[in-house]
């Protein structure tokens, strides 16, 4: 059940979205407001927005910007958004999966495939590259939660599927019916989490080249630029070498 981690640079650089803090904050606030819009107001009553707000918490958002974004969901705003997908290539062949919120399709599909076409890339249609990935539960520990021992035996306690863990942190997947009842028993023995979500977990990774994995990168870093753009998954891996040369 224990491996080790080869996920962390698949959805985009570790720290890249720090460096974009309002950004973050824009898209952590667009989730609860659909979240909220999508069933209760109360996290309690609602899973998404409980993970939504979660996830909120463990960015530091303040507690204000989340109460304004549950609150905008009832207050009959003219943003209606809708859930989007997108699947492409990128270069080497990588395929990447898409997550958007988005007031207007037009805009974002635009955009999206703007930033494909700018850095290598290609936009497919849908069901282009998802054949390639399952739909897992997601939840992220930092190495602090415990060493690979402690974090595996709470992991098999709870019910999930497998550990991957490294100096960085562990990653916990579950199935994606199971994230909710599996990160509620982890938060008893480990304390919150850093991320939960549901994922698109690859079935197979494609190493990249030095060459390769710069225009990745560039083509990550402009999709996740974009604010109606909530996430990126790529069944890429670029080994720790190659990231050092890259910066």
């Amino acid at each position: 059940m224990a491996g080790h981690s080869k996920f962390k640079n698949i959805m985009h650089r570790k720290g890249a979205q720090d460096k974009k803090r309002s950004n973050l904050f824009s898209k952590l606030s667009r989730e609860i407001t659909v979240a909220a819009k999508m069933g209760a107001p109360d996290p309690d009553m609602n899973p998404r927005l409980r993970l939504a707000i979660n996830n909120a918490k463990a960015q530091s958002m303040p507690k204000d910007n989340i109460q304004r974004a549950i609150d905008k969901a009832s207050g009959g705003d003219e943003d209606n958004y809708e859930e989007v997908r997108y699947e492409g290539y990128g270069p080497g062949g990588v395929a990447l999966i898409v997550e958007a919120l988005t007031d207007n399709r037009n805009r974002t599909a635009t955009a999206v495939r703007t930033a494909f076409s700018k850095n290598g890339g290609n936009l497919g249609t849908e069901g282009s590259v998802a054949h390639g990935f399952e739909r897992k539960g997601l939840i992220e520990y930092p190495a602090s939660a415990g060493d690979e021992e402690k974090v595996l035996e709470a992991a098999i306690e709870a019910g999930a599927d497998d550990v991957e863990s490294d100096e960085n942190g562990h990653t916990i997947w579950t199935e994606m019916e199971a994230l909710h009842e599996v990160a509620s028993a982890l938060e008893k023995t480990l304390g919150e989490a850093e991320n939960v979500k549901l994922a698109w977990k690859p079935n197979i990774t494609v190493e990249m080249d030095e060459g390769s994995a710069g225009t990745l990168l560039k083509l990550v870093d402009a999709l996740d630029d974009d604010d109606d753009v909530q996430t990126v998954w790529g069944n890429y891996e670029i080994p720790d070498e190659v990231m050092e040369k890259l910066g």
